[in-house]
């Protein structure tokens, strides 16, 4: 059997710019600025893939929001063994992991952020297999897949195959607050043991060694060379993109996206609706770095860059600055896009022209990993 278990709020804060999703006060903000949450759909796209090659299957979940409409929506059957309390809590989805674990679920799919998986790992025992659906703002835990239908995809695998390798990976989160200071540090909160293969399965987020600061400085110091006049640039959180705005002598909000024209930040910190505001304006681009070890532009941590604000950009919407180090780093593996939108990731996937430095760029290959997983389901 597999099981589902949906955080009915992961993922708001994301494109209201509020760096997580944590907290009633954050979710009333958060819906104040137009944001809503989407675990539901992004579990009800899994689910889909596993409707496909197993449109009998039953599926054990909580009941309403936290997994029974995803299973509805998704054309198979629920069977409901736990019923949360209004409004929903993380001991909702800590017992909801523990009645699936005491009803035999064998694999557990959970749609949610690093919260989520904390919550999910306390009510499991060590010996059952989960795996994430990602849905939240931060996912720096590798107990993710790398999409939703990546993760329909092994879960239909799984049943089809009597199960998969698996293997143990962290759970990690970061306190949001001081996450709002740009204070990133992840802690370790358990395990999971995930069901893996290859491609399909999330890496953990690597920090930015102290050594490559320099590379960093330099990579910075060519997308501020290349910012022209009259455009609006959204320039997304993290450190390169701070290095940017220093370049550009300019504050930036360390993990919002502020909007930059003609020398100076005319939005800061901006949620969805205004990043679509601003390019309603006139011309813009997005400027994006990397994801240390996991290699997502877009889908993590930025979505107020969603699929609706690159649509507006238009043509040659995003422009990715990461040094040479953060590519060579990646093994291999391409540069990811999550949008939650197929037709826009489909539209960035292919190569992007990487910033490294003030006159040098690395063609690298970008998916779409939701394509891909729906392409190669079982």
């Amino acid at each position: 059997m597999i099981g589902l278990i949906v955080n009915p709020v992961a993922g708001i804060g994301g494109p209201a710019g509020l760096a997580g999703s944590d907290g009633a006060d954050v979710q009333r903000r958060a819906g104040e600025r137009g944001a809503r949450p989407r675990a539901g759909e992004r579990a009800a796209a899994a689910l889909a893939v596993v409707a496909a090659a197993r449109p009998d299957e039953h599926v054990v979940t909580a009941a309403g929001a936290m997994g029974e409409d995803a299973v509805w929506a998704a054309g198979l059957r629920p069977i409901v063994v736990w019923h949360p309390h209004a409004p929903t809590s993380p001991g909702d989805t800590t017992d909801a992991a523990r009645a699936l674990a005491d009803v035999g679920v064998e694999l557990v799919l959970f749609a949610g952020g690093d919260g989520t998986a904390r919550d999910v790992a306390a009510g499991l025992p060590a010996t059952a297999v989960a795996l994430g659906i990602p849905a939240g703002v931060k996912m720096y835990s590798p107990v993710f897949a790398v999409g939703p239908s990546a993760a329909g995809a092994l879960a239909a695998a799984w049943l089809d195959e009597r199960g998969l390798p698996t293997a143990e990976r962290e759970v990690l989160d970061v306190d949001e607050e001081q996450l709002r200071r740009a204070r990133v540090e992840p802690r370790l909160f358990g395990t999971l043991r995930v069901p893996y293969r290859a491609g399909r399965t999330q890496a953990r987020k690597a920090a930015t060694p102290a050594d490559e600061q320099a590379a960093v400085r330099l990579a910075a110091r060519g997308a501020a060379a290349r910012l022209r006049p009259g455009i609006r640039y959204l320039l997304g959180p993290g450190g390169t993109m701070a290095e940017v705005a220093r370049e550009l002598g300019l504050e930036k909000t360390p993990l919002g996206v502020d909007v930059v024209l003609d020398g100076r930040v005319v939005t800061a910190g901006a949620s969805e609706q205004e990043l679509l505001e601003e390019v309603r304006r006139g011309p813009a681009q997005a400027v994006v770095s990397i994801i240390g070890g996991q290699g997502f532009l877009l889908g993590r941590g930025n979505q107020q860059l969603s699929a609706r604000v690159v649509e507006a950009i238009g043509e040659d919407p995003v422009m990715v600055v990461a040094p040479e180090q953060k590519l060579i780093d990646l093994a291999g593996r391409p540069l990811l896009v999550d949008t939650g939108d197929a037709g826009v990731d489909a539209r960035l996937a292919g190569f992007a022209h990487v910033v490294t430095g003030p006159s040098t760029t690395s063609i690298y290959p970008v998916h779409a990993p939701e394509n891909e997983g729906a392409l190669h389901a079982p």
